[in-house]
Order: C-alpha cells, then structure tokens, then sequence
C-alpha cells in the first residue's frame, strides 16, 4: 500500500522550525510538499548550526520529501503563483506573523474564496485573535508564557531552557493534529478551514494538572529539579561512576520491587508508603535510601539489578549513545542520507511507526529553488514567463 497522505498537495510558505517541521511531518508520510523559499538566501535554517558544504545538516531533515520553489512573496506576480498554487492544494502552512498573509493578498478570505477545501494551517506566537497577536513569538519565548520554562532548573536558581526547539516542535505537531482533524471534517463536509495554533498554548496544552491545581488550591507549582513534585520516588540518581541513573518508582508494587532491590524492605512494607500520596509525604527519606543504593554501584550495575527486577530505569544518552544503541537502529530510527559529496549523513527515522502504511524518505532536501521551473511549468507558465520571472529576480 501507499503512504497514508500520497496524494495530499501540501504549499510551504512557513520558514525555520513551526511550519517547516508540520510540513515535514505531512511529507514524511506521503503528502507532496512544494516548499516556497525567498530567492536570496533561502529558508534561514540552512545557515543555522553546524555546516557542510555551507549548508546546515539540519536542512537535511527538516526539508526532506519536499520541492524547493524560490519565490519572492513580496512581489505580485509571486503572490498570484502562490494564489494558483493554493487552487490545486489541499493543504497550505505558514508561520507568518498575523497579517502578513493578509497584506499580501494571501489570507483565507481570499484562498479559500477560490478554494473551498483548502485547509490553511496557520502557526504564530499568540494565534490570530486577541490582544497579543500582532506580537513577534518565538518558541522560547512561547515556551515561558506556556508555564514550561518557569518549571525547568533547580529550585532557587535561573530557569533553564529545554536544549532544542520545544516549543515550536509541540506547535507543529499540534497543526499536524488540527490538518488531520480538518481533512476529516472535509471529507464529511467538502469544506476547508483554518488550523490556527498559537505556540504558547501548543506548550500550555502540555501542562497537565498545572492549572486546576491553582485553581483548587492555589498551588503555583514551581521548579524541582530532575524530580517530579507529586510523585514519588522519580529521580536521577548519581551513581559511584560519576554518572546518573534515572529511576522512576512511582508505581505501587514497582516501588515494593524497588525497595527489595535497595534491601530495604522496611521501607518496601511500611503502611504510609503504599500509595503515592505517602511516598510523597517522605519522598526526601526515599530519595536519600535510592541514592545511598546507587552510589555504591555503576550505572550498568544499577540498571542491570533493576531491570531484572521490572523497575524502570534509564541512563541519560548523549547523541553518540544515541548513534550507537541497537534498539534504535532495530527500529528504524537511525537512517542515512546521501549528501552531494558523496557523503552519508545520519538522520532520524520518521515518527510514528504504521504497520500497514508506513512513512518514510522518498527524497533528500532540495537545494535552493531545485524545482522552482518544474513547478511553474506545472501551473502553465511557459518558458519565457519563467525566465522574465527569473530575470527580475521573483524567481530563482
């Protein structure tokens, strides 16, 4: 069988990390991506991090499955090929600031005007609506007004940033959801609409129990470290090789096993600790019996005597950890791609896994404007038109 979405025309207009990464996702199982890059520079994520050949390695797993269009959406002749792109697509991504779609004569009032079925996903820092949303949002920034960042770090010191993109990632992921959601409607209804996800409510989304515990009781929840508050005992341990174990005993008989481990099976038979709600009260007297076990054994040591006894445990991987575990190659998600050199470049596998019909990597990312004639000459446009485009530097 096919990919699930082959056959789904999907236009890019977004750049960086939100709607890049939606539009990866859709690709990823089949959906076709025509990408739309500004002619000078291209998509600024192939600059950012570390380069090869001038081009970031990210490029190659953020652009994958997609077509490279290098167009000038400034210009009015490449905002009515967007308008004729938008006639044939399913599905349009952007992550613009609110009312730049607008002024270029791309907002919904007018594309789906023309397109009915189309459905418009539509990323920003503060969404479409309210007193916020002229504001520029960056996931970091969405990330704090989310409530995450005010519970990362150690209590009584900075908050910290989690190390990649999180918040535009949940954002992503969120208008994926909301275009699938959407397609459903359409096959119903026959109707298009739009997908409007704010990045700080993809991240609040996220934040479980955080506000009807204010709520209730006017609990402001605030940083604690590797635990988690409320839930006991969950922790990194450090272990007598300077590493840490994470071990994450909070389940009722997965406690009792835990502390059979350890040898304290006082600890394992005491009536205040058979529900987590105990084992919250004294999770400092537990930590402290976790950690004094540990410290005397390695990492290995540690994780080998509790997975043996069915207690979840973990080390912490670095990326070479990564590239180097079996499991991770066994299920697919170490895979290589072909650079120009002649090179082969590791990326990740596609996420999630389908049985029946999986995703996966049709095409490597394209260089700036690769298809940019090929899909002109697909909408009508001849030769000529193309290159007077190209002359006046609309297209590239």
């Amino acid at each position: 069988m096919g990919a699930p979405l082959e056959g789904l025309k999907v236009l890019e207009l977004g750049q960086l990390i939100a709607g890049p990464f939606a539009a990866k996702t859709l690709g990823d199982f089949g959906a076709e991506v025509i990408k739309v890059e500004p002619p000078a520079g291209g998509d600024p994520l192939r600059g950012w991090r570390l380069l090869k050949d001038g081009t970031s390695v990210w490029w190659q797993v953020q652009s994958r499955n997609k077509r490279s269009l290098a167009l000038d959406l400034r210009q009015p002749e490449a905002q009515d090929i967007v308008r004729r792109l938008a006639r044939e697509a399913d599905v349009l991504v952007e992550n613009f600031r609110p009312g730049a779609m607008e002024g270029w004569g791309l907002g919904p009032e007018v594309l789906l005007a023309q397109n009915p079925r189309l459905i418009m996903l539509r990323i920003s820092g503060y969404g479409q609506t309210g007193p916020y949303r002229d504001r520029p949002g960056f996931g970091v920034v969405a990330e704090a007004m989310g409530g995450l960042r005010h519970l990362t770090g150690e209590p009584g010191r900075v908050p910290v940033r989690v190390g990649v993109s999180i918040g535009d990632t949940l954002a992503s992921l969120h208008g994926v959801i909301g275009i699938l959601l959407a397609l459903q409607h359409r096959h119903r209804t026959g109707q298009g609409q739009v997908v409007d996800v704010a990045l700080y409510e993809a991240v609040f989304n996220c934040m479980e129990s955080l506000l009807p515990e204010y709520s209730a009781f006017g609990a402001v929840r605030g940083p604690a470290g590797s635990a988690m508050p409320g839930i006991a005992p969950t922790n990194a341990y450090r272990c007598q090789d300077g590493g840490y174990a994470i071990v994450a005993g909070n389940g009722d008989s997965i406690f009792r096993r835990l502390m059979g481990v350890i040898g304290r099976a006082d600890l394992a038979a005491d009536p205040q600790l058979q529900a987590n709600a105990g084992r919250v009260a004294r999770v400092e007297e537990i930590d402290a019996a976790i950690g004094d076990w540990t410290a005397q054994r390695s990492v290995a040591q540690v994780l080998a005597a509790l997975d043996a006894a069915g207690v979840p445990a973990g080390r912490i991987y670095t990326v070479a950890d990564i590239a180097a575990d079996p499991h991770y190659a066994a299920r697919g998600m170490l895979q290589e791609v072909a650079m120009g050199d002649g090179s082969r470049l590791m990326v990740p596998g596609v996420v999630p896994r389908l049985s029946a019909s999986p995703g996966g990597m049709r095409r490597a990312a394209p260089a700036l404007g690769q298809d940019t004639d090929a899909v002109l000459r697909e909408i009508g446009l001849s030769e000529a038109q193309v290159a007077a485009l190209r002359e006046r530097g609309i297209v590239a």
